[in-house]
């Protein structure tokens, strides 16, 4: 992929290489991350990516997809297609209750994007096969604009609201507005069974492409001479629209909610996702920093940037080195020179066959080692919740045991299989929704192969 911004010795943007250092060490602690940009005064100074990630490879971000959602309705706003204070009664009149509340009567797109809805508790909606109908029939507990609760819901009916004003769904409206001149290759939106993106996640795209992103929010929509978001839209929806705690503290909470944006201290603001996907705007430093990844604990990250990056802009420190190679640890343990094969009745994985360097799942032959990771692709059934495409592997025995880890590259998804020496098989997702035991089950027959292998 070409590079979409200009890289520089950071030391000529005034980083010093060593906080930097520091910056991917106190990363590469935290464990998980995937990949992390740094740019200041529009030049990349740091680009680092954690084996076996690959930095060229979309991904997925989780709920930083809401930012690209408000940016749309940025757009429709100023293309006059929608208003700030239009009604949701009015935009989605078919999908509203035949004798909408008072509540839903005052629901405005104002109140969607500061996400002060009126709900008491996020809406079921995922059930449903018609999701706008579903969240439009959830009660709302509060008067629209009294209350804050962080609502993904609300972000889906901003995106089905730019789709009716457009005529596009929102990954067509923002491809020749925003992914094509800034330089997106093929970004991908997950949508609804309505056939509505998603909008509130969903969106994969590279880790270059979210650290553009965030340069553009930067100068305020500007992009090599071109406006390409009005910068006043910029300016509301990166501002505190609402306050979301109560105290002025901390990274996480409390710093006040824009448009689908959270503030941060010391006058930034981000757009984040689930496991670690961030775009940091920091205006007071004129720098960006955007990290991929798939870790638990989202308060670590930005901690580890205040700490190490920000005290040390435009300051003077000796040179030195990054830390290299960047390796998510792999799975460890021993070979064995023998094959193992087994047949399972339910679950994701009818076969799994073991030998020396290789794991195969379902027939799909993958090279599996203990202390490397081996990059193939997998998917099960069509299905990329339990497996998608790209997947690195990395697999050995402990004991009686053979655990495997398997990486999903373009997600957060972190899978660990364990093979007992009864032959049960437990699925475990490590980083991801509906964790901690997805499956585990006995073999449906004694193993089909338990021999040496023709190297042995």
């Amino acid at each position: 992929m070409t590079d979409l911004l200009p890289r520089s010795r950071p030391e000529d943007q005034g980083v010093p290489t060593a906080a930097l250092a520091r910056l991917v060490s106190a990363l590469d602690a935290i464990e998980h991350v995937h990949t992390v940009t740094v740019i200041r005064h529009g030049h990349v100074v740091l680009a680092a990516t954690w084996a076996p990630y690959e930095r060229d490879a979309p991904h997925a971000m989780y709920s930083v997809s809401k930012s690209f959602t408000s940016t749309a309705v940025g757009l429709a706003i100023d293309e006059r297609l929608l208003a700030l204070d239009d009604l949701v009664v009015d935009l989605l009149p078919d999908l509203v209750p035949e004798e909408p509340s008072p509540q839903l009567g005052a629901l405005s797109v104002r109140h969607l994007l500061t996400m002060s809805t009126g709900h008491a508790a996020e809406p079921e909606w995922h059930a449903s096969d018609q999701w706008a109908r579903a969240i439009l029939a959830a009660e709302l507990e509060f008067a629209p604009g009294t209350h804050w609760l962080y609502n993904t819901a609300a972000t889906y009916l901003l995106s089905e609201i730019v789709q009716r004003r457009t005529g596009e769904r929102l990954l067509d409206y923002l491809t020749p507005r925003l992914f094509a001149p800034l330089g997106f290759q093929e970004p991908w939106w997950l949508q609804s069974p309505t056939g509505v993106d998603a909008g509130g996640y969903g969106l994969m795209i590279r880790a270059e492409e979210l650290a553009a992103f965030g340069q553009l929010l930067l100068q305020r929509g500007e992009w090599h001479g071109d406006q390409l978001v009005p910068a006043q839209w910029i300016d509301l929806a990166t501002s505190a629209q609402i306050a979301n705690g109560d105290e002025a503290s901390g990274h996480w909470d409390q710093q006040g909610y824009g448009f689908q944006f959270w503030r941060c201290p010391d006058g930034a603001y981000r757009g984040d996702g689930a496991f670690g996907q961030y775009v940091i705007v920091l205006p007071e430093q004129d720098a960006v920093v955007a990290i991929t990844g798939g870790l638990e604990n989202m308060h670590l990250p930005p901690a580890a940037i205040w700490s190490e990056l920000l005290p040390a802009f435009d300051t003077t420190e000796a040179e030195a080195s990054l830390p290299s190679p960047l390796v998510i640890p792999p799975a460890g343990g021993a070979q064995r020179d023998t094959e193992l094969e087994y047949a399972y009745t339910a679950g994701p994985i009818a076969r799994l066959r073991i030998g020396p360097e290789s794991l195969a799942i379902n027939g799909v032959e993958l090279a599996c080692a203990p202390d490397e990771w081996a990059v193939g692709e997998l998917v099960l059934d069509g299905e990329r919740e339990w497996f998608g495409d790209r997947v690195a592997v990395s697999g050995g025995w402990r004991g009686g045991d053979f655990i495997a880890l398997l990486r999903v590259l373009k997600d957060a998804v972190t899978f660990r299989i364990r093979l007992s020496p009864s032959g049960e098989l437990t699925i475990t997702r490590d980083v991801g929704f509906d964790g901690p035991d997805v499956w585990s089950g006995p073999p449906a027959t004694a193993p089909i192969r338990e021999a040496p292998s023709s190297a042995g």
